[in-house]
């Protein structure tokens, strides 16, 4: 199974740390973020990884290379400029080549075990939430009986989006090329009962502040 990372994000509430460093190159515990995810990507048993790049992108495919000291073989889909998080995915398709993949936030840490899921054949993504995070109270998306819905106001508690999923390439058939955000392909995919996901009760950050930021690397450290 392939893999993608979100790494291309200007990264602007991490200014002025990110004016001269890519969000993904920022160190936490002695490391980058992204080499967190690659070590434990590799853990898990993946071994194909597609990083895509816009902002100080260069430096990203510098430090990483083709993924050997993880065991990891990288490609890159680059990005004159970022095509948020639905068109960078449409556009890395072709070098993602496997049904399903795993895509991950590039600026989040979980301890899940990204062990892959096995979806339904009606199923186009599978999603882990996790609990609110206190600058998020008010969540994402609903689980009810593993499957993840939108608008509805129910006994299900709300929950976050992990930035961690897997997809089928037929939820991005009919999205053209160019930027566009992920959010509403899936909320139309939930609305046709498409979508299943899990909770993930264990840790996860989302890193996209200077002071999150340090707070992981004193957990780390």
């Amino acid at each position: 199974m392939h893999v993608m990372i979100l790494a291309a994000g200007r990264g602007e509430r991490m200014r002025p740390l990110t004016d001269h460093t890519p969000k993904p190159l920022l160190c936490a515990g002695g490391r980058p973020l992204i080499v967190h995810h690659l070590e434990r990507l590799a853990t898990a048993g993946y071994r194909q990884v597609v990083i895509n790049l816009a902002w100080r992108g260069e430096q990203i495919r510098d430090h990483l290379g083709e993924g050997r000291p993880w065991g990891l073989n990288i490609r890159y889909s680059p990005e004159p400029e970022a095509l948020e998080t639905g068109g960078g995915i449409r556009q890395a398709l072709p070098l993602l080549e496997s049904d399903p993949f795993l895509v991950i936030n590039g600026d989040v840490w979980c301890d899940h075990p990204l062990a892959p899921p096995t979806l339904a054949h009606d199923t186009l993504a599978h999603l882990v939430l996790v609990d609110n995070p206190p600058h998020h109270p008010g969540g994402d998306f609903r689980l009810r009986e593993g499957r993840v819905h939108h608008g509805v106001a129910d006994a299900a508690p709300c929950l976050t989006f992990s930035g961690i999923g897997w997809y089928r390439p037929a939820l991005f058939a009919d999205a053209p090329l160019g930027a566009f955000p992920l959010a509403p392909l899936l909320r139309q995919a939930m609305d046709r009962g498409q979508v299943s996901g899990e909770y993930h009760p264990g840790q996860w950050l989302d890193i996209g502040t200077p002071e999150r930021l340090a707070a992981l690397d004193r957990q780390l450290t």
